[in-house]
């Protein structure tokens, strides 16, 4: 499984998600950041699967769709992840 280290234009995903994903776990989140991603290229966008640091041991991994006008929408979130977890479809 091929990842890339996240870079300044991820973290602005994630800052744009941010808010979705704490509406969807129902948690606030001092630290969010990008830790490294994977993207594949759909007919309506691209889809990213992007693992976040959120705590001292703790990742999640979200699911974010940039459609073709680039707008930013979650689809899904993984809880309970860590820095070893792969990021795979969920």
């Amino acid at each position: 499984m091929y990842y890339v280290p996240a870079t300044e234009e991820i973290q602005e995903i994630c800052d744009q998600v941010k808010p979705q994903v704490e509406k969807k776990t129902g948690k606030y989140y001092v630290e969010f950041i990008a830790n490294e991603y994977r993207r594949q290229y759909g007919a309506d966008g691209i889809n990213y699967l992007i693992k976040v640091h959120v705590a001292e041991t703790d990742y999640i991994h979200v699911e974010v769709l940039q459609d073709l006008k680039e707008k930013v929408s979650l689809i899904n979130v993984k809880e309970h992840q860590t820095k070893q977890s792969l990021i795979v479809p969920f």
